[in-house]
């Protein structure tokens, strides 16, 4: 573990995290909504620092980034715990693990091993996914640093729930991001995900803004975000706030976790999906997992 960059302390010895926009209060000997920062002594601390749960060599593709570094691989790892709770998550034996009285799982991998990893596999990019990066941002801020030192590439596939604290971080070391969005207002975020939308478009303004290439997946879902107002309130929000050139992803959702009786998205809808998309002037728009 490592104390964590991002928090305040309290004069009850709660402290505040400034990590994402929950800012957790968190009283002492507990952890915060990702379970991953524990308040010790008031003092908070990264549980899941070094701690690596999945790693593997992916084609950019998969991220998805078309656009930024086409046809290359690229050297991924994570660690569990996320900020979410989204009901469809897909990776969510990673992302809704510890449970809060346990132990962090993962293999002791360093910053230095990461890097490595990548140029002995002639990958010229690192991304930080399978779970949210933002609640390893100490792991993953390290790892970034070296990487761009070796003259690699640094890709985000986040939720874009982070602090504007946090952000001001990464972006010196940023390349490529590729943000879900998940729907077209709070009512998503907060009835399935426990989070907020503003924040995340904020976030993908100053990205873009800060000079790094952007990519946004909405994954489409039954009864949740599929609905032709949904969507086209959606790609508004996309047009008006980050313009027509930005390449959007529309991914097929399949049952999962909480929402294992939810059919598969009809692939007419994705196309529904993509003529809003296209009517509405974005120039680029892929469907992906069919």
């Amino acid at each position: 573990m490592k104390e964590a960059l991002l928090y305040d302390k309290l004069l009850d010895g709660s402290v505040r995290c400034n990590l994402c926009h929950h800012r957790c209060i968190i009283q002492p000997d507990k952890r915060g909504i990702c379970r991953v920062r524990e308040n010790r002594h008031n003092r908070l601390y990264a549980l899941n620092y070094g701690k690596t749960i999945a790693a593997a060599i992916d084609p950019i593709e998969k991220k998805p980034l078309y656009h930024f570094l086409p046809g290359t691989k690229v050297y991924s790892f994570a660690t569990v715990g996320c900020n979410f709770r989204c009901s469809w998550c897909q990776n969510w034996e990673i992302s809704q693990n510890p449970e809060r009285d346990q132990g962090v799982m993962g293999i002791d991998i360093t910053p230095e091993e990461h890097v490595a990893r990548a140029l002995e596999n002639d990958c010229p990019s690192i991304a930080y996914t399978y779970s949210e990066p933002t609640i390893f941002l100490e792991y993953a801020l390290d790892t970034m640093k070296l990487a761009r030192a070796a003259g690699l590439k640094n890709v985000w596939v986040t939720n874009g729930f982070m602090t504007p604290e946090a952000l001001d971080l990464i972006l010196p070391y940023l390349d490529a991001a590729n943000v879900d969005y998940k729907g077209p207002d709070n009512d998503v975020y907060v009835r399935y995900c426990g989070g907020r939308a503003e924040p995340v478009v904020e976030n993908m303004k100053r990205m873009q803004y800060g000079g790094v290439h952007l990519e946004v997946t909405t994954l489409v879902i039954p009864g949740v975000n599929d609905e032709p107002d949904q969507l086209k309130r959606l790609v508004g929000t996309l047009v008006t706030e980050l313009g027509t050139a930005l390449p959007w992803h529309i991914s097929r959702f399949f049952s999962a976790w909480k929402m294992a009786n939810v059919p598969v998205t009809p692939y007419s809808t994705l196309e529904l999906a993509r003529k809003i998309g296209a009517d509405a002037g974005l120039k680029t728009i892929h469907i992906g997992n069919v």
